[in-house]
Formats: C-alpha cells, sequence, structure tokens
C-alpha cells in the first residue's frame, strides 16, 4: 500500500500537468491564428503565363484554340482522361462556343466559354471548375506574328479564396500549371507546324 501511495499524483503535480496542457493549446491555437492571418494577408489576385514561338503563321495556329473540338488533340488535360465525358454547346467554334467536362480527380468538372475571337489574333475564355473545386478563372491566347513564326502565350488568372491560397503554402501553382501549359503549347506547336509544312509542300508541288 505504501508503494502505491508514493507513485499517486500529487495535487501539485496534477496542477503542473493541467497547466502544460493548457500552455500547448495556447501555443497551436496561436499558430494556427496566426497562420490564418498570414493566408488571409497573402494576395488574392494570381497570373500564370507560358509562351513558344512556333514555325507556323496564325492563321494555321489560332484555329486549333479557337475550335473546342480539336483540343482533345493538343490539350494535356484531355491526355489525363481519355474517357471523361465531353460536351460541346453554343457555336460551332469563336465566341459563344461553349465545352463542358466531367472526368476523373485529375481533370474534374467543369466549362469553357468563348467570350471573345479576333481571327489569328486574340482569344478570351472563360473558365468556370465545379469539381474537385469551384472556382472562375479567365485563359487568354494571344498570336503574335514573329517572320515567318507566331508567338502563342497562353495565360490564365482570377482571384484565389481563402482555401486555395492556403494551398499555395504548401504547393506551387505557377510550377504546376505552367507545367501543363508548356505540355500543351507543345503538343500545339507540333501540330501547327507539321500542319504548316503540309501546307507549304502542296504550294511548292
Amino acid at each position: 500500500m505504501s508503494a502505491a501511495v508514493r507513485f499517486r499524483p500529487t495535487s501539485t503535480n496534477h496542477q503542473k500537468i493541467v497547466l502544460m496542457i493548457q500552455t500547448i493549446l495556447l501555443a497551436v491555437l496561436a499558430l494556427v491564428v496566426l497562420l490564418v492571418i498570414f493566408v488571409s494577408l497573402r494576395p488574392s489576385a494570381f497570373r500564370i503565363t507560358r509562351s513558344a514561338l512556333f514555325s507556323a503563321p496564325p492563321g494555321v495556329v489560332f484555329p486549333h484554340v479557337n475550335d473546342f473540338h480539336k483540343w482533345e488533340a493538343w490539350s494535356p488535360w484531355a491526355k489525363m482522361d481519355p474517357n471523361a465525358k465531353n460536351t460541346f454547346n453554343g457555336a460551332a467554334s469563336g465566341e459563344g462556343a461553349i465545352f463542358s467536362w466531367a472526368g476523373n480527380n485529375q481533370v474534374g468538372e467543369g466549362r469553357m466559354t468563348i467570350l471573345e475571337s479576333r481571327p489569328t489574333e486574340f482569344i478570351k475564355i472563360k473558365l468556370e471548375f465545379f469539381k474537385p473545386f469551384t472556382a472562375t478563372n479567365t485563359a487568354e491566347f494571344t498570336f503574335k506574328p514573329e517572320g515567318d513564326g507566331t508567338q502563342v502565350t497562353w495565360t490564365m488568372y482570377g482571384n484565389q479564396n481563402f482555401l486555395q491560397k492556403a494551398f499555395t503554402l504548401v504547393m506551387d501553382c505557377d510550377k504546376m500549371v505552367g507545367g501543363q501549359f508548356e505540355k500543351g503549347l507543345a503538343s500545339l506547336k507540333s501540330i501547327s507546324e507539321a500542319e504548316a509544312g503540309a501546307a507549304a509542300v502542296r504550294t511548292d508541288s
């Protein structure tokens, strides 16, 4: 019995344990508050841009972006889920064309609508995400003549909510999304240059 008494926590020890737990909880709470403040103060606006020089004229490159039916051939997201359900509405191409998709966790679910289309120069797209998160951003493509080729620039911009800003603390979205832009531009470049080369052969013959 005497041994059991020696190891029984005293009132003072109990108070120390409670105080230690309270201190830890307060420290964790303070860290959470600081993190919330830090995330809240981060800029909401974001902009991701990638460019590539194509050995093809703007008139060859432009239709592959202006027509959503042609995106499957070069879009990096189309390759992530070949079985995604795609729906086309509105205009066949250009302003008013609408493309909706629903696929796996990599591509999610969303919709694109061409808001503005200036032949061989500029395309503006409303980009809506429904799953796995909700967001509305803007994508733009510019086609600038460079000698016999085209400087193609793909940009996406918008505003991030709190959770999206928090996500950027652990994930470099510019690198992640920008990397997909680079892959898409590389595929678009290959398709456009092959088409331009074939057209040149037909002209020469």
